[in-house]
């Protein structure tokens, strides 16, 4: 049997680090807003006749074995620890071969390790027979990388490669609620460009430190997250509008009050590609993910795409083509 899987990464376009509990807590009608992007990771599970079990990732080129389960769950250490700790909350009852790969740069900051957790848990989910729905998964996926980074992570890394698609992920006491934006996504791609600096970053270190600050009662950047809230709801209601000039406004506000939280956040490239772009026409720009690096998101005039990616790659950063993923996780079946 050969069950595959793939799922697409995303860019954060406001309230970002709010999905981190219990921060969403503290300011009502918390929301996040991101897309799905044709940037993917996928995973190919093959069982053997054997109680060996093989992980190897093609993007990192790396690999290990262990001979059984019982090995594996013994280990001390991980090359692979996102495949290793998946498969120990699975457990397999035959040996596999799983090879994974990703499209995206390590540390882009567009979420690679979050839809490679998406991708090969639903694809042990259908291994195994454990019926889990896709939330679930979302939830397992979440706590894996926890134990993985040791800080506490976010949720909405995890909905674009669920749903694919513009997303909203609404956060409150009741728990976290995913609801789609129905824009023009032809509209939406031509007026998108992302950026990759050159300069992995650790999303886990940085926003732990946004977090630490936070409940440590740092003043400034309470008010920061205060502000970031309402620009996120705002934006919600200017993108169901396509009010592209109030999102690129409020695009501008968000990175403005984002690289205030903490030292680290913005780098000078990228703060270079902001300000040489802007007379490119590239409305707004913010980093994606936690900062310190990785993918900048440039949201651009309709017919200023090839200016503004000229400007960028003269910067020396790469470009990385991408348009919106209208779909989510797909998982197939082989039987040999």
């Amino acid at each position: 049997m050969i069950i595959t899987s793939k799922s697409p990464c995303r860019v954060d376009m406001a309230g970002g680090t709010l999905d981190i509990w219990p921060l969403y807590l503290y300011h009502t009608g918390a929301v996040t807003l991101n897309f799905a992007v044709d940037r993917y990771t996928s995973c190919s599970i093959q069982t053997r006749r054997d109680s060996k079990i093989v992980l190897k990732s093609q993007d990192q080129e790396s690999e290990e074995s262990f001979g059984s389960l019982a090995e594996l769950q013994s280990a001390k250490k991980y090359k692979l620890p996102l495949l290793a700790r998946l498969v120990r909350f699975f457990q397999p009852k035959t040996g596999i071969n799983i090879t994974t790969n990703s499209e995206v740069p390590a540390g882009g900051g567009i979420s690679g390790s979050s839809s490679l957790i998406i991708s090969t848990a639903s694809a042990l989910n259908r291994l195994t027979g454990s019926g889990h729905n896709i939330e679930k998964i979302r939830e397992i996926s979440q706590n894996v990388e926890a134990q993985i980074v040791r800080v506490p992570t976010g949720c909405q890394d995890y909905y674009p490669a669920m749903y694919g698609g513009v997303s909203a992920i609404e956060l409150g006491p009741a728990g976290i609620r995913r609801i789609p934006l129905a824009l023009d996504l032809d509209d939406l791609n031509e007026r998108v460009v992302l950026a990759y600096t050159g300069e992995p970053r650790n999303s886990g270190i940085n926003n732990w430190e946004v977090m630490k600050a936070y409940i440590d009662g740092d003043r400034t950047v309470h008010r920061n997250f205060d502000r970031i809230a309402v620009i996120a709801n705002s934006m919600r209601q200017a993108l169901s509008r396509s009010d592209w000039k109030e999102v690129a406004r409020l695009l501008r506000e968000e990175w403005s009050h984002r690289k205030k939280n903490a030292p680290g956040i913005t780098t000078p490239l990228i703060d270079k590609l902001v300000e040489a772009t802007r007379r490119a026409g590239a409305v707004g720009a913010k980093v994606c993910g936690a900062g310190g690096g990785g993918c900048v998101f440039f949201l651009v005039e309709r017919g200023a795409k090839q200016r503004v990616t000229r400007i960028i790659e003269q910067e020396g950063a790469e470009i990385l083509p991408v348009k919106v993923a209208p779909r989510g996780v797909q998982v197939r079946t082989v039987v040999g």
